[in-house]
Formats: structure tokens, C-alpha cells, sequence
């Protein structure tokens, strides 16, 4: 039966209003949020805190987020940003498992028109130039909070000439490096001892062997200093093992949940809160505006620093 010439009219009008709002949903930009591990309860953090800020802003973007299975799994990290290639993303939001390694995708990401915007660990600037690209970089200073974490162990807990132990995370990463830098500031200011610094790959069974192996080695140690929680669980462990609860510091960098427990009994003397979930909204944000032709606000160096608290015991 044919419609009426007004009901043909308003049945034209309305397929005319989906298609174009097929047209603006097709339009909206696609995000990708590729972090480092999942199993790491930092990047959980930072997931939930996008996909809650996705949710209050559906009508502006759709999110994909994804992650690797551990912290230096670079290969499997670089196959989900050439997915996120294939997929033609709008842009590309990206915590690298590695500072020079995922450069290079970075780039191809870029070739194909997508925008990328980096946040927690910083793409290694040198490479970055060598490839004749910009990315602006979302994060904290590392270096800073991690010198905080270490002035107040110091400032509570040792004394000068203590001897003191370093868990840093990947060593190839700028965050690790940053975070080792700031611990070390803080332990030659106050004239203390670092006997070792050695990797615990940002995991917590690795971490929990560093410290192990350092306790073993060094009968003496004071204190050890975690580039994040997550390691910080394992010297935990370790030291409770080696019958040192509460002769042995600990201290970490990110303040997940797991830690605050052991803040509040005392073994964990101090974290740092970085802020996870709110990396990743700046990042994003900064994305959408670069999208929109915008400039996001960046200092001279093409960062915008994100916050840093000392956490102590509540």
C-alpha cells in the first residue's frame, strides 16, 4: 500500500535524519588506548579511568583498549598497534613497553594519518628525532617523585652510610630510568650506600628475586627502594622470608591498592600516587584536540606534566 504524500514525506524525512546519524557515528573519531601489562594493577587503574571518561563522553569518541600480557613484551605490544593501524583508528594513545623499541611503529602509525599522543613512559626523544617526528608526552616528572619517595625514607628511617638496594623496572624504559635517577638523587644527598641496582622488570616474581638475592648478598641492607608497587609486593615477600620484617625498608612508586594494606601496617614505608587514571583522560584529551587541529598545551619540551603525591602511612 502506498503511504500518503505526507506520511512519504515524513517516512523520507526520517530515514534521511538515521542516515545522518549513521554519518556523525561513522565520524566519530576512534581512540586506542595501548598500554603495558593488564596484569599490572596500575594499568587496570588507567584503563578504568578511560573507559569511565569514554562513558561520559560517548557522543565524542569510541574507545578500544588494549594491553600485553607483561610488562616487556615489546613484540606483542608493537602487533597490536600495527592492528590498531589496520583497524583505522583516528588516534592512538600509547604507555610503550620500551622508549626506542615502539618508535618505529609509532611512526608508521603516524604515516598513516593517525594521531598519537604518549603518556607514563616517555618515547625516547633522540630516536623520535631520527625519525623526524613529534609526539607530545603525557606523564609526571619520574625522576621527582621517585627523589621524594627516597628524601623521606632517609629523612624517617636511615642514616648515613646505611647501605640501600635498587629494584628498578624495564631498564629500557625512560620512566625506570627517571624513577632510578630520582632514588639515587635522594640516597647521595643523604650520603647513603646503594650497593646494587638491578632490574625486577616491573613484576612482582621478578621483584621478589632481586630483593631475595640482594638480602642474601648483602646481610647488611637497610632498605630497598622498588620502581613500582608491583615490585615492591615482591620485596615485601622477600624480606618477610628472610626474617627482616621491620628491619628491612621498603618503599614503591604508584600507589595501587594492594599496597595501602602495607602502608598502613608499616611494611611499606612510602609510595608515590601518579595519577593513572588521569594519564590517560589528559592523553586523550590532548588526542581529540590534536585531531580537532588543535594544540594541546605542552611545554617547551612537548610534555604536560601530570601530578605527584607522597603517600605515607594513613
Amino acid at each position: 500500500m502506498q503511504l500518503p504524500f505526507a506520511g512519504r514525506v515524513l517516512a523520507i524525512a526520517v530515514l534521511a535524519a538515521l542516515s545522518l546519524s549513521q554519518a556523525h557515528a561513522d565520524d566519530k573519531p576512534k581512540v586506542a588506548l595501548v598500554m603495558k601489562s593488564l596484569a599490572n594493577e596500575f594499568f587496570r587503574t588507567m584503563e578504568d579511568g578511560a573507559k569511565a571518561y569514554q562513558t561520559e563522553h560517548s557522543t565524542d569518541f569510541d574507545l578500544i583498549a588494549n594491553g600485553i600480557k607483561d610488562e616487556s613484551d615489546t613484540s606483542n605490544q608493537i602487533r597490536i598497534v600495527e592492528q590498531m593501524i589496520v583497524s583505522g583508528v583516528t588516534a592512538l594513545v600509547i604507555a610503550p613497553a620500551d622508549s626506542k623499541a615502539l618508535v618505529p611503529v609509532v611512526k608508521k602509525a603516524m604515516d598513516a594519518g593517525i594521531t598519537v599522543v604518549n603518556i607514563d613512559n616517555r618515547l625516547d626523544p633522540d630516536v623520535l628525532k631520527s625519525k623526524s617526528i613529534s609526539v607530545p608526552f603525557v606523564g609526571p616528572d619520574n625522576r621527582k617523585g621517585a627523589q621524594l619517595v627516597g628524601d623521606y625514607l632517609a629523612q624517617q628511617k636511615l642514616k648515613a652510610g646505611d647501605q640501600v638496594g635498587i629494584i628498578e623496572g624495564v631498564p629500557t624504559t625512560t620512566n625506570a630510568q627517571q624513577r632510578t635517577a630520582g632514588f639515587q638523587d635522594a640516597m647521595a644527598a643523604a650520603r647513603m650506600n646503594v650497593v646494587s641496582v638491578q632490574s625486577g622488570n616491573w613484576e612482582i616474581d621478578k621483584g621478589n628475586a632481586v630483593a631475595a638475592a640482594m638480602l642474601n648478598e648483602y646481610p647488611e641492607l637497610k632498605a630497598l627502594l622498588a620502581g613500582n608497587d608491583s615490585m615492591a609486593l615482591g620485596a615485601v615477600s622477600a624480606v618477610r622470608a628472610a626474617g627482616k620484617t621491620g628491619q628491612v625498608q621498603v618503599v614503591g612508586y604508584d600507589n595501587i591498592n594492594a599496597i595501602k594494606p602495607m602502608l598502613k601496617d608499616g611494611r611499606v614505608l612510602a609510595t608515590l600516587e601518579q595519577h593513572g587514571a588521569g594519564q590517560a583522560v589528559y592523553g586523550i584529551q590532548a588526542a581529540l584536540q590534536m585531531i580537532k587541529g588543535e594544540k594541546p598545551a605542552v611545554d617547551a619540551d612537548n610534555v604536560i606534566q601530570t601530578p605527584v603525591e607522597l603517600i605515607t602511612q594513613p
